[in-house]
């Protein structure tokens, strides 16, 4: 286990080793910054900025995946259901191109860069939502501007950027995993917490994304439950990324991904499989022919891990598609 996987376990552990202790000081810096930043938007003396559209900011609060992606996606498609032109918008972390430059990966018709050049949620958007503009881009004020003046956007949706304060959002959502909340509800990097939990304040609809359980409580996860929504995610079928081709259940398999907390994942396969092996590479992982070729069952990895597997050649590469169960009407006040 390398240093990273360590600091995220004990994130979501009780235990305070040494390890803990020796990130107290370097944590109690993090919520110091956090909290002087939040407090110069807060009394506006840092001005954020409101563009002309209707904008929708889906992030969280903790490090690591909570069902951003999915949620994104669905919000989008139901915009695009009404014949509004959509924008997602993503810093776009992972992908070779200049954070610091507008990129356009897809106007709704073309796709313009692969995966390891986007970044690969940006590319599973573009690839899975047809008519969806995607643009990643570090200012998301620049982004979204350009999305407006250049293609007409309506909706723009700001993917993780919930810590993002310099544009003024319509709609701002927050995602909390049912069961690893808040973690040991310390901030970076003793914790997972990206600032404290008092910046929930902002949210205007909070989800709690359920992954197959019901181990959870409105009232003990936030203090405003009216604002809240349960959103069930549901694993669908297994499938084969080149082909479309469904995979039976009961098979021998590896399952493989490289996303922020794979547990979940693992436990949407395993009782439908025979998971011999699991492997896990950091988040944004860029997988070479290497990763693959001594594995000889089927594996099986997430649909955001697929963007960037599927152009390496390999007939036995399935992904898991997951299914969420939640009202947009409701969730956008629309």
């Amino acid at each position: 286990m390398n240093l990273k996987s360590k600091i995220t376990e004990m994130h979501y552990s009780e235990e305070k080793n040494f390890l803990y202790a020796f990130l107290w000081l370097p944590s109690i810096f993090y919520k110091l910054v956090t909290n002087i930043r939040n407090f110069l938007y807060d009394k506006n003396i840092f001005k954020a900025v409101t563009v002309d559209a209707n904008v929708i900011s889906v992030g969280n609060l903790t490090t690591g995946g909570v069902g951003k992606t999915p949620l994104v996606a669905e919000i989008a498609k139901y915009y695009l259901s009404k014949n509004e032109l959509t924008a997602v918008i993503s810093r776009g972390y992972g992908g070779k191109l200049s954070s610091k430059s507008v990129n356009v990966i897809s106007d709704g018709n073309e796709i313009f860069y692969n995966a390891e050049m986007a970044g690969d949620e940006p590319y599973w958007y573009a690839e899975n939502i047809s008519g969806l503009i995607v643009i990643t881009c570090s200012s998301r004020v620049k982004a979204a501007k350009y999305a407006i003046e250049k293609f007409g956007a309506k909706n723009i949706i700001l993917d993780d950027a919930f810590q993002h304060r310099k544009i003024n959002r319509n709609l701002n959502i927050v995602v909390i995993d049912s069961e690893k909340r808040f973690g040991n509800e310390r901030v970076l990097p003793q914790g997972p917490l990206r600032e404290c939990l008092t910046g929930l304040k902002r949210a205007d609809k909070i989800v709690v994304m359920s992954k197959g359980s019901k181990n959870y409580d409105k009232t003990t996860i936030f203090a405003n439950e009216m604002n809240a929504l349960i959103c069930d995610a549901a694993p669908a079928e297994v499938y084969n990324i080149k082909t479309g081709v469904r995979l039976a259940d009961n098979l021998t398999i590896t399952a493989m991904c490289a996303i922020g907390q794979p547990e979940q994942f693992f436990n949407f396969l395993t009782p439908r499989f025979n998971v011999i092996n699991k492997v896990i590479f950091d988040d944004h992982h860029i997988y070479t022919k290497s990763d693959i070729k001594n594995i000889d069952t089927p594996i099986v990895t997430t649909e955001k891990d697929a963007v960037k597997l599927k152009n390496l050649g390999f007939d036995n590469i399935y992904a898991l598609k997951l299914r969420l169960n939640i009202n947009c009407k409701d969730l956008l006040n629309d």
